[in-house]
């Protein structure tokens, strides 16, 4: 398959990998190209978690981060060191050749961090995620994100909604890349907060999915190295359901099965990429903790308490790192490698 001046190729593309319908892997493929615009707007200069289906929604799935051996010159890549010794290279789309490759993985869906390759460990959103367990209508779902929506306005923070794909509902805000994930957290932990003080027969942050009374205001997602299926995503449902973004004011009335492989392309069309100027509005959250009763932002996260699986390095290192990437180039086929500590 040819995509733009490369060549990618695409093995078993008449395999069915969406029953309902009998959508296969090539249809998946032409429709992360047809859409890869709108689409590296959220997943470019990403590390990916690769979520591989081989056979399709009704196969068995497993997890990879390690880039597979051999791979393309052409794709790129982040080195990425964990406290525990272990290593991995994770791939960083760019183009829309990299979502042909990736997706001729078995990656139904796009899994991307939070944060962007020129800073691993700030986040440059905030994601509140609305997960409703069994028993917690949609409708409860749609009043959710829009009492969301009110906190949001109230801090002046934009904010923009999508469809998770499967039952829930994704409200990210874009921010400025200056807090570590701690501090995120901490403030989305007080968003939520104040979401299930406002509907408290609907909604819940409870942890304990056994003793959650309403839909889960989840934002716990803010933490290093999370990942979520980003907008545009196609999830493995039978149906070929799509992460699709929203206006606000379609919210209240939204159905998520309306958004589909079949049907992106037509809704791209017709509504055009809501999130085309999103990371041109980027918030500073520093300002706001006072707002939510919070003690003030640390912006240095050597103070905090730091999460168990994160190999922090020193402003020196990172700036040694960020200078080697500009200087290089994101290192076409080879691993970037933060300077490595021994000890």
């Amino acid at each position: 398959m040819r995509v733009g001046d490369r060549e990618v190729n695409v093995t078993n593309p008449d395999k069915v990998f969406f029953p309902r319908g009998g959508l296969t892997k090539g249809d998946l493929v032409r429709y992360y190209v047809d859409v890869a615009g709108p689409l590296l707007n959220h997943v470019a200069r990403r590390p990916m978690q690769m979520k591989r289906y081989p056979n399709g929604v009704d196969g068995d799935f497993f997890y990879q981060k390690r880039v597979p051996e051999p791979h393309p010159v052409w794709l790129q890549t982040v080195h990425i060191r964990y406290p525990s010794g272990n290593e991995a290279d994770f791939p960083v789309v760019t183009d829309a050749a990299g979502l042909a490759w990736i997706a001729n993985l078995g990656c139904i869906e796009m899994h991307t961090w939070h944060s962007r390759v020129q800073d691993v460990v700030r986040p440059d959103y905030m994601l509140i995620d609305l997960d409703p367990s069994e028993g917690n209508p949609w409708e409860h779902v749609r009043e959710i994100a829009m009492t969301t929506k009110d906190v949001l306005d109230e801090l002046r923070l934009p904010s923009f909604p999508k469809t998770s794909g499967v039952s829930g509902i994704h409200i990210l805000v874009p921010i400025v890349p200056e807090l570590p994930f701690p501090e995120v957290r901490r403030f989305a932990k007080a968003v939520a907060v104040e979401v299930a003080r406002r509907v408290p027969e609907i909604a819940t942050t409870t942890w304990v999915v056994k003793d959650r009374t309403g839909v889960f205001v989840d934002y716990g997602q803010n933490a290093f190295d999370r990942t979520i299926a980003s907008a545009y995503s196609i999830r493995p449902m039978p149906d070929a359901r799509a992460s699709a973004p929203l206006r606000w004011e379609e919210v209240p009335g939204v159905d998520p099965a309306a958004y589909t492989l079949e049907t992106m392309r037509e809704r791209l069309a017709r509504a055009g990429d809501l999130t085309a100027t999103m990371w041109e509005r980027r918030a500073s959250l520093v300002p706001l903790f006072p707002a939510l009763e919070l003690k003030p932002a640390v912006l240095d996260d050597r103070v905090l308490v730091r999460p168990s699986r994160v190999r922090q390095w020193s402003e020196e290192e990172q700036r040694a790192w960020r200078e080697r990437a500009r200087a290089s180039g994101w290192n076409l086929g080879k691993s970037r490698r933060p300077p490595r500590i021994e000890g």
